[in-house]
């Protein structure tokens, strides 16, 4: 039996070697417990209700029902499921349709095992892990929609970034941003990513200048 802070897992991948050789290797992590696993999005809901696992995991390609339009009918079925993508799509329009929908994260299988597994200790805490080229990219898409909408750069921020914003500008390390909001430093990287394409910043220095600039910090 598992421990009582074990966190449970829902592996849902629609090749059966890389399910089965993700699951067998998590085997081996006394901190986690793989309760089941899916082929495909039907079988994950299926496997969700019966099983109630702490984080699922997700491809975005499956035959059948997809990762996406499985993770809008998985949050509509029990808002509070946290489903952290694992694909080995790069495609910022599925990171956001993923993330639009409803998942907690979205990270690639090129990621390192030591970082899948922070990431999944990040959605289960309640982050949002996402890498950092995929965070750069997903700014960049949202300025430019943004910008076709005659929007300002500024109100891009979202809540987090603009909490990363304001700890940048009291002089944090990345290290110590990371500590104080307990999220990886690879989360925080993700985050800094994205502020410096929103407010055209070339470093973290002018992005605290930028904030100031644009009212989003005050001395």
């Amino acid at each position: 039996m598992p421990a009582p802070s074990t966190i449970r897992l829902l592996i849902v991948d629609d090749h059966p070697i890389f399910r089965e050789g993700l699951a067998n290797t998590l085997a081996d992590e006394p901190a986690f417990h793989v309760v089941a696993q899916a082929g495909d999005g039907e079988a994950a809901l299926v496997a969700w209700q019966q099983h109630r696992p702490d984080v699922t995991l997700m491809d975005v390609s499956m035959f059948g029902l997809g990762g996406i339009e499985t993770v809008k009918r998985l949050v509509q079925l029990a808002p509070a499921a946290r489903v952290l993508m694992l694909t080995s799509s790069e495609d910022q329009a599925d990171a956001l349709a993923a993330l639009e929908a409803g998942a907690a994260g979205y990270i690639t299988k090129t990621v390192r095992f030591d970082e899948l597994l922070a990431a999944i200790r990040e959605v289960h805490a309640g982050g949002r892990p996402i890498g950092e080229l995929m965070a750069r990219k997903i700014a960049m898409a949202e300025r430019a929609r943004h910008a076709a909408q005659g929007g300002a750069g500024a109100t891009l921020l979202s809540a987090r970034e603009l909490e990363v914003l304001h700890l940048l500008r009291d002089g944090l390390s990345l290290g110590e941003l990371g500590e104080r909001l307990k999220i990886t430093e690879r989360t925080v990287r993700a985050h800094v990513a994205a502020i410096k394409v929103k407010l055209d910043a070339a470093n973290t220095a002018q992005c605290v200048a930028r904030g100031f600039e644009r009212g989003l910090l005050r001395s």
